[in-house]
């Protein structure tokens, strides 16, 4: 693996260009209208119900077909508005679905987005083990494939594999639950923990939970930390889609079953935003205890960053999409140019943020496959304003609650 850190240049351009939108989740917003130089882009629905795009042809220039999962996840939108927009600054045409969170559909969306003859793949698949058909007709039609943020799993299509060091993720939010609660030097203290994680189709689910229970099994091993629920393997914690409501009825419960006699919760281990979001109204509705529940979440939903200022959240793991962007429009550009990309696209790039080549960790079943990983960010209450506000990915309202640019 290899970091580089670089100039700022490049981060003082994208503060300028981040874009609105809020609500929802692991992410989205709804997308800013996108600058395309005074030409104005066409807008259909697509059979998904929700909106594909695509610009004017640039005169020369190729075709970039991007499917994304849905729209009802805030991060899903954040993505696909600016992969679409900083692509179309480089010149390419780019043709943007989005799928409803429909397998089908994405099959759907992918085989329409080929037909079209498009130069380039860059999918955030909704099932990762659903698409090995479809990415053999891009196969077939030399089309190269960027996985993004989520690995494609079974197939052979795939030229490379983009998005942040999930495991960390987890780890990081593992981490900060062993120094909140100084576990180290507990004694003979017991802590309660419960784990809610994300979606069994989502092959980084595992990575978030496994990251953030290797980091605590020791704790549990010992004693330190104890999970009444006896809820401790992914199969059992999973939350389908990511779903806020089903995170909710599942905390629900198991407060139910486990903690009406009044034992105290002291960690909410959460995967991501959006089950935080439900598992933060299960304890305010149905949690007998008194004390305050440390809570873990990640992608720095606004409803999340609010539950954060209020004291209702304790922290989120930041993924600066729009870094995650500019990593996979650079690769593209170079496959399109013909180049081989590997660890020299860092060197070359002049990045502002710190990304690692991995030929070893992110195996889909045909073999590794070459990864761009960046590394994402803890954000409490104490430093929303440096890593948020600060940086121009969020502003301050007038409660003081940040909202995405």
């Amino acid at each position: 693996m290899k970091k580089r850190l670089i100039s700022l240049a490049l981060s003082a351009a994208l503060v300028g260009t981040m874009l609105t939108g809020c609500t929802g989740n692991e992410g989205g917003q709804n997308p800013a209208p996108v600058d395309n130089g005074g030409a104005e882009a066409t807008q259909a629905p697509d059979a998904g119900g929700e909106t594909a795009t695509s610009a004017p042809v640039a005169e020369g220039g190729k075709t970039i077909g991007i499917a994304m999962p849905t729209q009802s996840l805030e991060r899903w939108n954040r993505d696909g508005s600016y992969l679409k927009e900083k692509f179309e600054e480089k010149g390419y045409t780019v043709q943007l679905t989005y799928s409803d969170n429909k397998i089908d559909q994405q099959v759907k969306d992918i085989e329409g987005l080929i037909a079209d003859n498009v130069d380039l793949l860059v999918i955030a698949a909704i099932d990762g083990e659903s698409l090995t058909q479809v990415l053999g007709d891009a196969k077939s039609n030399n089309i190269p494939v960027i996985s993004y943020d989520r690995l494609i799993m079974g197939t052979d299509a795939i030229s490379y594999y983009v998005s942040f060091d999930n495991y960390t993720v987890g780890k990081l939010q593992g981490q900060f639950v062993e120094s909140s609660l100084d576990l180290a030097n507990a004694g003979d203290k017991t802590y309660n923990i419960e784990f809610t994680a994300g979606d069994p189709a989502d092959n980084n689910a595992g990575f978030f939970f496994n990251g953030a229970y290797d980091v605590l099994k020791p704790y549990i091993d010992k004693g330190t930390l104890v999970v009444p629920s006896g809820q401790t393997t992914f199969e059992k914690v999973a939350t389908a889609q990511w779903d806020t409501a089903n995170a909710m009825e599942r905390m629900q419960n198991i407060l139910g079953s486990y903690y009406s006699d009044g034992t105290q919760l002291d960690v909410a281990l959460c995967s991501n935003d959006s089950t935080a979001l439900g598992v933060t109204q299960a304890i305010g509705t149905d949690y007998a205890g008194s004390n305050t529940v440390l809570i873990t979440g990640q992608d720095g939903d606004v409803a999340n960053l609010a539950n954060i200022v209020d004291g209702k959240q304790t922290m989120t793991v930041y993924k600066a999409v729009a870094n995650e962007a500019v990593a996979t429009i650079d690769l593209g550009v170079a496959i399109l140019n013909g180049e081989t990309p590997d660890a020299s696209l860092i060197d070359n790039a002049g990045w502002s943020f710190d990304c690692a080549y991995d030929t070893s960790s992110y195996d889909n079943g045909t073999g590794v496959i070459p990864s761009y990983l960046l590394v994402p960010t803890v954000v409490t209450k104490d430093n929303i304003q440096k890593e948020l506000v600060d940086t121009g990915y969020y502003t301050l309202d007038s409660n003081g609650y940040p909202q995405a640019n």
